[in-house]
């Protein structure tokens, strides 16, 4: 094809040249002739060379139907396929690459390797750098020897290019990514959580109080939750969220955790026979696209719900990046390999692959991964059935550091949660490993001779539904075993996380709850101790405000300014509490005197709750008088000390009126107290005026001081209405 073209384009010209130099005298001619032919043969030998290479480059994309490459630290796997069509013409191909930036150099050395079969489709290269960029092509050569010809640019076809990045290794850098997917997951769960707070209410607990009531619907939630997600730290999590937010109680978490651990074991059916599951990481930002928009809503409900739907989806991005973040662990690495030599030790190899289990739980962050692995592991045959259960084992307690993890920011009561199932696992794996061999002998016989699905020991086909079904057994045999022993371990977590005071507790109710009332008489007696419970809690504010006035250190008076925030939270959550039991009596049929005393504690905890926020609003005017680095005057000092010695001998007074029974208030003692702090409010004020006018540059300071001993006076008036009110229901 190409000859035919130099003839006719030779022709063509030459007989242009001829009619054009007709004209001409000898000389001339012949020199036309000469640059002409010269002209004529570079356009020639460009095309050639150009047709070559557009060939070779067709031929390329053609050969190789498909390349692909797989990189991870130091490494990369090239995996090839040859097109049917080429078969008969590549029978060996070579790889050559090198780094992006060398690429971009005309001078380009290329790094080759060794000549390889085309028909095994795929090669690995170790030994590279690693975080770094490469290319790389893969080449037949069109005629003669291949290994004569890798440097000859006309006898190889090349394909496309292709790209990889090595994977960095485990350094600073990887440790700081690791912490910071960590550090997103904990956030997450403190968004959500705070979020819960805000937003519940006393609706949201009223509905998991329904389907909680008792351990078997609590059990039932737990297993129902975590086969719709796919994921027991789904439940777990949420479960701490709920007791951290007050929403569940310690007893009502442990029937969820315990129903979780049976759900968890549907993602091993659905491994077993699907292989495959999905991760709601994957959806997080569609979570964010809901509740994104509810921030900009003016309702402060719907701004709460944002904050959890956020949470949400922020906490599963943390799981998402924790589980790409963490070092590899498969069926090749070392730290498996380790544990492999041992299996054949009886005893010793059950607790080292319970040891593994739980690590590579821990480790990334998902006991349904975890399961993936040990499956992949006995379906390759590297180890056999037995310890691959006792991983399996170990994965049940890996899983709990889930929970544990997101129970760190919590209070108290979280904490406990976290611990329960912790418990409930770690307890669950202790039995099974005492009768470890007789628990395998009597599934493997259950397996192969009752359901004819094979022998889980003997043929690797049937391992993996031998586990899947070890995992199910186990876990609904403890749940049996130890949902009659709740309270045992609800005392034991108690017991083993101790609190470190009244800042680490969320409040309870103590007397009251969602328990079947046996008269409004009894239910108000009841109520009656928690409200005097709710006058200790708001006592302690004024404790707290003192201490602002004379704490120096910046570290404890933050640590004050978060206590003081905490309680006047949790007197709101008592008045809704309170408020919602009472109303719940009031429903019933009652006497008149009843009713009087249900209006009255409604009134008490009314006072109560607006004594919380003026606390609060006190501890904002000393924090920002901090924060603008002004101080009190010694007399300033001494007077605000002064009214809240005076307040506190009031609370004294109204606490003791609400433990007394009814009948034998005496309101004078509280009356009398009133009109002092009344007075020394008066003489405050009337100092703070002459003051003013003899120093006016002390007025921001003496603005916040006048905001403080007007608003303990407004304390005192709170305080005696909480007596007035406890007379009247007399």
């Amino acid at each position: 094809m190409i000859k035919l073209i130099r003839l006719l384009f030779i022709s063509l010209v030459f007989s242009g040249g001829f009619a054009t130099n007709a004209l001409c005298t000898s000389k001339d001619s012949s020199q036309h002739i000469k640059n002409d032919t010269i002209f004529i043969e570079n356009k020639i030998e460009n095309s050639e060379k150009k047709l070559a290479k557009t060939s070779g480059k067709e031929d390329g994309k053609k050969a190789f139907s498909f390349i692909n490459s797989k990189s991870s630290e130091h490494s990369v796997e090239f995996q090839w396929s040859v097109a049917p069509e080429y078969l008969d013409q590549v029978d060996s191909v070579v790889i050559k690459y090198t780094t992006k930036l060398k690429s971009k150099n005309k001078d380009l050395e290329w790094e080759y390797t060794q000549v390889l079969p085309a028909n095994i489709g795929h090669f690995k290269i170790e030994g590279l750098d690693d975080a770094e960029s490469f290319v790389w092509k893969i080449g037949y050569s069109k005629v003669g020897e291949l290994s004569k010809n890798i440097h000859n640019k006309k006898a190889m076809v090349w394909s496309d290019k292709g790209k990889f990045k090595t994977d960095r290794a485990w350094g600073l850098m990887k440790v700081l990514v690791l912490i910071g997917a960590l550090g997103l997951f904990i956030y997450g769960m403190k968004v959500m959580s705070d979020g819960l707070q805000q937003a519940s209410g006393s609706g949201l607990r009223k509905m998991l109080g329904s389907i909680t009531s008792n351990r078997v619907k609590g059990v039932l939630t737990g297993f129902g939750i975590t086969s719709l997600v796919q994921s027991s730290s789904v439940t777990t999590v949420m479960t701490v969220s709920f007791v951290n937010a007050g929403l569940l109680t310690l007893t009502q978490s442990a029937g969820i955790m315990m129903g979780a651990n049976i759900g968890t074991t549907i993602t091993g059916w659905i491994i077993n026979l699907f292989g495959f599951k999905i991760s709601l990481a994957s959806y997080s930002f569609m979570f964010i696209a809901f509740g994104a928009p509810l921030l900009f809503f003016s309702r402060s409900k719907l701004k709460a719900w944002s904050s959890v739907i956020i949470g949400f989806a922020l906490l599963f991005m943390g799981l998402g990046a924790l589980k790409d973040t963490v070092p590899s662990l498969d069926q090749d690495s070392a730290l498996v390999q380790f544990f492999v030599n041992y299996q054949d030790i009886p005893v010793v190899s059950t607790l080292l692959f319970v040891a593994l289990g739980t690590l590579v739980t821990i480790v990334i962050q998902s006991s349904s991964a975890a399961m993936a692995l040990t499956m992949t592991m006995v379906a390759a045959d590297i180890i056999p059935f037995e310890v691959a259960c006792a991983m399996i084992l170990g994965e049940n307690i890996g899983t709990t550091i889930t929970a544990e993890l997101a129970s760190m920011v919590g209070n108290v009561h979280a904490k406990r949660s976290a611990r329960i199932h912790s418990l409930f696992n770690i307890i669950g794996v202790t039995w099974m490993v005492i009768i470890f061999p007789l628990f395998i002998s009597g599934l493997v016989f259950f397996q192969e001779n009752v359901l004819g699905w094979g022998n889980p020991v003997d043929d690797v086909d049937s391992r993996n539904t031998g586990l899947a079904m070890f995992h199910t057994i186990f876990n609904l045999i403890n749940v049996l075993i130890l949902i009659w022993f709740v309270p045992k371990l609800v005392k034991i977590a108690e017991l083993s996380v101790k609190s470190k005071g009244a800042a680490d507790e969320e409040f309870r109710l103590d007397f009251i709850g969602n328990k079947a009332l046996v008269s409004p008489e009894i239910a108000i007696l009841e109520a009656k101790k928690e409200v005097a419970k709710f006058g200790d809690i708001t006592s302690r504010m004024n404790g707290f405000n003192r201490k602002l006035l004379t704490e120096q250190d910046k570290k404890k008076k933050s640590k004050l300014y978060s206590k003081v925030k905490k309680y006047e939270e949790i007197t709101d959550r008592v008045e809704i509490e309170v408020a919602n039991f009472l109303a719940k009596v009031a429903s019933n049929e009652m006497s008149e005197i009843t009713s009087a005393r249900i209006s009255a504690m409604n009134s008490i905890t009314n006072d109560l709750e607006r004594i919380g926020d003026i606390y609060f609003q006190i501890s904002k005017q000393l924090e920002r008088k901090d924060e603008q680095k002004l101080w009190f005057t010694p007399e300033q000092r001494e007077g605000l000390m002064k009214m809240i010695d005076l307040v506190d001998s009031a609370f004294e007074i109204m606490r003791e009126n609400l433990k007394a029974e009814y009948g034998s208030v005496n309101i004078d003692e509280a009356k009398e107290k009133e009109k002092e702090i009344n007075s020394m409010r008066n003489k405050l004020r009337k100092n703070h005026l002459i003051s003013l006018e003899n120093d006016s540059q002390g007025l921001r300071t003496g603005m916040i001081y006048n905001d403080c001993f007007s608003s303990l006076e407004k304390v005192g008036d709170h305080i005696i209405n909480v007596s007035e009110a406890i007379v009247e229901a007399n």
